[in-house]
């Protein structure tokens, strides 16, 4: 790695060289905002838990509304949607906005989403409410590294964009253990209850802390379509695209599927989304270094053993101890895809942040989509095992395609 030795690597992300272009480092000189950076992860933490928690508590939520486990599963490909468009539009709708003002909005829209989902008396509202989500899901995540890089002078950016992509573990490892746990304490609205109280926290910590950051003008990027037409990056779209379909297919409906084919209850199910979360923290920690020499052999692998595992766990996850050991394994390989496509972004356009940013958020979005909404038919029509069946094709066509397909520097 080529990074200046006295810096420290991004976690979640393994650069081969300096960050330097016209979003680094705008802040005075020798300065870092550290109460903004620690308030947008926390809101970020917030935002992703919200994004999260339909997966853990999926059954108490078809049952209060009277509907299906597999259409209570389209919660999370309405905020995928919604997200989407965002990530794609905001550079466009927000141009020559002040990024405060426009994180603040999200933080608005983050409160009223979890608000309505909390109070909704039918599925359409509910809905709606997700939709919300999405649109601040979409839009701050797009905008996340660019508005970090701001908030740092340039020798302490690798530092401060650990501090926020530390945060994205840290919601896996939380979101759905907790959201199963005190979902079967509060019910499934006092959980959303309380993650709008979050998230009003969250924007009145943004709004004390954060600094006006006014739009910059246009660099080198030339937009979303430009980016999409870079070498390599349509390979890598589609890889992107089948991998995190693929985890979304399943991850969407873990909880019928261990409730049915493992027979566990509401204590033990907790306990599998813990173990899938610390697994994903762990991958997350200790993939960088393999990264950094091993970029696309990590890109294919991981996708192709997560298959072999879903595999695995179709054919014998009615046996608890390989349910359990199958889940831990998927938990720390798939620990390596964010990382190691972030990484990929980042080596391979470092030019242009917010529109390779929105990109990328829009593409994982509509796999997610994708996943959660295939995933929701197989439920239906084929039981809780199609949908691991499914995921395993999805993430062994995506390590073909990084296998023999993608390129990187």
């Amino acid at each position: 790695m080529n990074l200046t030795k006295e810096f420290e690597q991004p976690a979640g992300i393994a650069l081969d060289r300096p960050l330097n272009h016209p979003g680094v480092g705008t802040t005075a000189p020798g300065t870092t905002a550290w109460g903004a950076i620690a308030a947008l992860t926390f809101s970020i933490v917030v935002l992703l838990v919200a994004e999260l928690l339909p997966a853990s508590i999926l059954t108490p939520m078809a049952e209060g509304l009277g509907i299906s486990q597999g259409l209570a599963g389209q919660t999370l490909t309405v905020t995928a949607i919604a997200a989407i468009f965002s990530s794609l539009l905001l550079t466009r709708v927000a141009r020559g906005i002040d990024r405060r003002q426009v994180i603040l909005g999200f933080m608005v829209l983050m409160v009223a989403s979890n608000l309505l989902v909390a109070l909704a008396p039918n599925f359409t509202l509910l809905l709606f409410g997700r939709l919300l989500l999405g649109l601040a899901l979409g839009g701050l995540w797009a905008i996340a590294t660019s508005v970090t890089m701001r908030l740092a002078p340039e020798p302490m950016v690798p530092r401060a964009l650990s501090v926020v992509f530390g945060g994205i573990s840290v919601a896996m490892v939380i979101a759905a253990p907790l959201g199963s746990y005190f979902g079967a304490m509060v019910g499934w609205r006092g959980v959303f209850g309380a993650t709008a109280v979050l998230s009003l926290l969250g924007g009145i910590w943004l709004y004390a802390a954060m600094p006006a950051l006014p739009a910059e003008r246009e660099g080198r990027g030339r937009g979303i379509l430009a980016v999409a037409q870079r070498p390599g990056m349509k390979v890598a779209l589609l890889a992107m695209m089948f991998v995190f379909a693929g985890q979304f297919t399943f991850f969407s409906y873990m909880r019928p599927f261990f409730e049915q084919v493992t027979g566990l209850g509401v204590a033990a199910i907790s306990g599998v989304f813990l173990l899938f979360g610390v697994a994903n923290f762990i991958g997350t920690v200790v993939c960088p270094p393999l990264l950094r020499v091993r970029l696309k052999a990590t890109l294919a692998a991981g996708p192709a053993l997560i298959g072999l595992f879903a595999l695995i766990l179709a054919s014998a996850g009615y046996a608890p101890w390989i349910a359990a050991v199958m889940i831990a394994l998927w938990g720390v390989v798939f620990g390596s895809v964010p990382v190691g496509w972030s990484t990929w972004i980042a080596r391979n356009l470092p030019d242009d942040v917010e529109n390779a940013g929105g990109l990328q958020v829009a593409v994982i979005q509509l796999a997610n989509a994708a996943g959660a909404a295939w995933g929701g038919y197989l439920l239906e029509a084929g039981g809780a095992t199609m949908p691991l069946f499914a995921a395993a094709a999805l993430m062994l066509a995506a390590a073909f395609v990084s296998a023999v397909r993608l390129r990187t520097r």
